[in-house]
């Protein structure tokens, strides 16, 4: 029998409903919160916000997927989703983003694809956009 873990791409490692996280979380393979994390986030895959999930730092990844709270700036190489039920205060920068009806977003969304380019990430934001003006 072969270990799952052999490559990269077939790891996803969750982080549990019980689980509290402070510092800065780093690594190459899928990631599903379910718990809290506080400080900052940089995957270099998929990353998703469980729905029971609260992330309280700026967040790195390839692809990011927000089903409970993200609670600072979202930086994503491919998209971002912000799915129905989802909060998300700060600002996402991604050639992608998508944020269904429902959701809650307040911030700025850059689709440039420059992270020098539109709003400084980082910076508050100071409007909320609903699922029609914020992309």
């Amino acid at each position: 029998m072969s270990d799952p873990y052999d490559t990269v791409k077939g790891r996803t490692s969750i982080l549990g409903p019980t689980i509290q996280f402070k510092g800065d979380l780093s690594a190459d393979e899928d990631l599903i919160i379910r718990g809290r994390v506080e400080g900052s986030v940089k995957h270099s895959q998929r990353l998703t916000v469980g729905a029971g999930g609260r992330v309280l730092a700026s967040v790195e990844a390839k692809l990011v997927i927000v089903e409970g709270t993200v609670e600072g700036d979202i930086r994503a190489e491919s998209s971002v989703s912000v799915r129905d039920r989802a909060q998300v205060t700060g600002n996402i920068v991604a050639p992608s983003v998508t944020i269904q009806e429902g959701a809650r977003f307040n911030g700025h969304v850059d689709m440039t694809g420059s992270a020098e380019g539109g709003v400084p990430v980082g910076e508050a934001a100071s409007r909320e956009h609903s699922p029609s003006n914020a992309a």
